[in-house]
């Protein structure tokens, strides 16, 4: 949250950067008359330009929105990276190829690291060499000398100079033989803008990064097809008149990866959880659909996931995880099954905010009652017997135009007055990930993402159709409380 004291830190780290800037541009004029050993020279007077200037940039974290890893790539010296407040964090830019490098010049901000490396590899994956190591630096504006290869070069900060985290305004690669377009850095858009026109129908069952994707509009239909034929079935008396189902996973996985945030990026997310089949960044829906799964309800081969609760540091064991599939429309009989390829993210991992008691989006206890806060007040003490839960609730209607958008949310939305309407007219299954861990709460706990607000979590659909379809059918439009089948059907 953002106080006057804390803006006043911020300015305060601003200009004091500044006076470093100019500093070092002093320094780099008194080398111009003399001799010396050390080169500090501003980027802004190099003659040739960065082959890594608008390439595509990741980092291991960002102390917010606005702090991008691109900014550090943008030629903007009033925009800049800053990372979250520990070690080690890192800093990487895709030079598009193998390219000859001579220089790389750096322009930290106040908040600099004294320890790093410079590491350069020819995927994202590594493995990475190091061409250059200090313990000692002193930030300002720094030109390191160079003669080495690499496609991927990477600033890795070991040791932080202050308790702020690792800040930089830019990072420029110079050299020969990079790539000779700027492509767009694949950050996402806050406020996306839907295109203009219906787009053209195409097969997206492998989706870029961002933009807005078009459903598979012969897909869509066939699945519609297939659904509208399937027909009602008489539920039994006993069965409660609620509109569920659900499957329960154990845990696939867990890796630093996101293949709908950051597909093709191994290890450029913080960790996550997944459920279902085993996930990596490269992950497509095609693969899903070959994949063994750890849940349990038949014809799901879908992925879930969800930033890892850490102890210490450590990862927090999962007790449990379920997916409920439900509807909160007044009339659940317009439901419709989900399109094939459809990838959603619910939550925000960039929010980071204080949870106290009674606040909205709360870890809570299961099976035994709160006893009490952590030291932060941010998460519940349970008492013995129980353990932490959270449910993560999705969107219930969709655009019926589109399976991603630019922030993987915009495609999605709420209903009104309990219909869907408007830019969201087509209701689909309302999901519910109950996620369970195997502790009682307290202090020591965070998530890789950071603070409790940040809890989210991510959907690739993988279901096969049909038994979909037929779940909707029989549970959700005709308001029966299934388990992982319709539980009368043998």
């Amino acid at each position: 949250m953002s106080t006057p004291a804390s803006r006043g830190i911020r300015a305060g780290r601003q200009s004091g950067a500044r006076q470093v800037r100019s500093l070092a541009l002093a320094g780099a004029l008194v080398g111009l008359l003399g001799t010396s050993v050390v080169s500090v020279t501003s980027p802004a007077i190099a003659a040739e330009a960065p082959v890594s200037q608008g390439r595509t940039a990741i980092a291991s974290s960002s102390e917010r929105g606005d702090l991008s890893p691109a900014a550090a790539f943008d030629g903007k010296t009033g925009t800049r990276w800053s990372s979250k407040f520990s070690d080690p964090q890192w800093l990487a830019v895709d030079l598009g190829k193998s390219t000859a490098i001579d220089k790389i010049v750096i322009n930290w901000e106040r908040a600099y690291a004294t320890a790093f490396q410079i590491q350069t590899a020819a995927t994202s994956s590594g493995p990475w060499k190091t061409v250059y190591n200090t313990t000692a630096n002193k930030g300002g504006v720094q030109t390191i000398d160079l003669s080495t290869t690499g496609r991927f070069v990477r600033l890795y900060a070991t040791k932080r100079s202050s308790q702020y985290g690792v800040s930089l305004w830019e990072f420029q690669v110079f050299g020969t033989g990079g790539g000779t377009s700027n492509p767009t850095n694949p950050t996402p858009t806050p406020t996306p803008t839907k295109p203009t026109s219906t787009p053209t129908s195409n097969p997206t069952t492998n989706p870029p990064a961002t933009g807005w994707v078009p459903v598979d509009q012969a897909a869509w239909k066939k699945t519609l097809d297939a659904y509208n034929k399937i027909p009602f079935e008489t539920v039994p008396a006993n069965i409660v008149r609620v509109p569920e189902f659900h499957t329960n996973c154990t845990v696939a996985n867990e890796a630093a990866d996101d293949p709908i945030v950051l597909p093709g990026l191994v290890g450029a997310s913080h960790l996550h959880t997944f459920f279902g089949p085993k996930v990596s960044a490269k992950t497509t829906t095609e693969d899903l659909l070959k994949s063994t799964t750890t849940c349990d309800a038949p014809g799901d081969k879908s992925a879930y996931w969800a930033p890892t609760l850490l102890k210490n540091g450590k990862p927090v064991p999962m007790k449990n995880f379920r997916a409920y599939y439900g509807s909160r429309l007044k009339d659940p009989s317009e439901v419709k099954p989900f399109p094939p390829g459809l990838r959603v993210v619910q939550g925000d991992a960039k929010r980071q905010v204080a949870t106290p008691k009674g606040a909205s989006g709360q870890f809570w206890c299961a099976g035994s009652a709160e006893t009490g806060r952590s030291a932060d007040g941010n998460w519940p003490v349970c008492a013995p017997g129980g353990n932490l839960i959270y449910q993560l609730t999705f969107q219930d209607c969709w655009d019926g135009k589109h399976i991603d958008s630019p922030d993987h949310k915009s495609h999605m939305g709420p209903a009104k007055n309990g219909t869907c309407t408007g830019d969201y007219p087509v209701a689909v299954p309302n999901i519910s990930m109950m996620l369970g861990y195997d502790s009682l709460g307290g202090d020591g706990l965070a998530l890789s993402s950071g603070m409790a607000s940040s809890i989210h979590g991510d959907f690739m659909n993988a279901w096969e159709q049909d038994t979909l379809s037929a779940l909707v059918k029989v549970c959700i439009n005709q308001k029966a409380k299934c388990g992982v089948t319709p539980g009368w059907k043998k």
